[in-house]
């Protein structure tokens, strides 16, 4: 089983160096192979510049395989030679955008199922923003005010992106929904990763993660380690 990274935002940048580099680590060093998915980033058609910006930052950290994926909607992560490439990654990058566009593109789709035997065969999964909120069981859509069942791979948990700047301001309404969720604000150019001993996380990079369960919540500065559950 390969590890995760979920940042908050703002990824292609400053302190985000610090979990970017590690996470190329964890994938297997500066030859592993990286795909940027841009699905997220399609509805306003930045797809295009969003997966060349997130070329450009791997490279500039020293990666040499990089690719951005024309994977921008449903039918396309159904494209054979886009699930044959997510089989053969060692880091799959979701980029930020539009959560609904990119859960409702990855659902019950060949990518995804892809994306899943790649994290089981050990590549790294990584998510900023819509991409770490669609990772986890429940995601909020700002643009619907409604939450939405994501693709699970971080049960029981709901991330709030941006979390130093308006994330932070959607937990007041979704304690009182999610009761039994807990949530993580991630701050931009935050990332973490479950590189921790046995599995726990660890922050990385500017700002901090926020967990709120119910009435509860913990702050996490960089360096620091925690488990997700109170």
């Amino acid at each position: 089983m390969g590890h995760i990274l979920l940042a908050g935002g703002a990824e292609f940048s400053g302190r985000m160096a610090a979990p970017d580099r590690r996470a190329i680590a964890l994938a297997g060093g500066t030859k592993a192979r990286i795909s940027i998915v841009p699905a997220a980033a399609a509805p306003d058609n930045n797809h295009q510049r969003a997966g060349q910006n997130g070329v450009c930052w791997f490279k500039n950290l020293g990666a040499v395989n990089v690719s951005a994926l024309p994977l921008i909607d449903r039918k396309s992560a159904d494209d054979p030679a886009v699930v044959e490439a997510l089989h053969h990654s060692k880091m799959i990058y979701l980029l930020g955008g539009f959560p609904r566009h990119l859960a409702q593109s990855l659902a019950g789709s060949d990518s995804w199922q892809a994306i899943l035997s790649a994290h089981q065969s050990g590549a790294l999964i990584a998510g900023s923003s819509a991409g770490a909120m669609i990772l986890c069981d429940t995601y909020y859509d700002p643009h619907a005010k409604k939450t939405f069942g994501g693709l699970g791979l971080i049960p029981d948990a709901s991330v709030l992106p941006h979390h130093n700047t308006f994330g932070k301001s959607w937990a007041p309404k979704l304690i009182q929904r999610l009761a039994d969720v807990i949530l993580i604000g991630i701050d931009e150019q935050c990332g973490m990763l479950n590189d921790g001993p046995h599995g726990r996380w660890q922050v990385y990079g500017a700002g901090g993660v926020t967990l709120y369960k119910s009435e509860r919540q913990t702050h996490f500065a960089a360096g620091k380690y925690f488990e997700l559950n109170f």
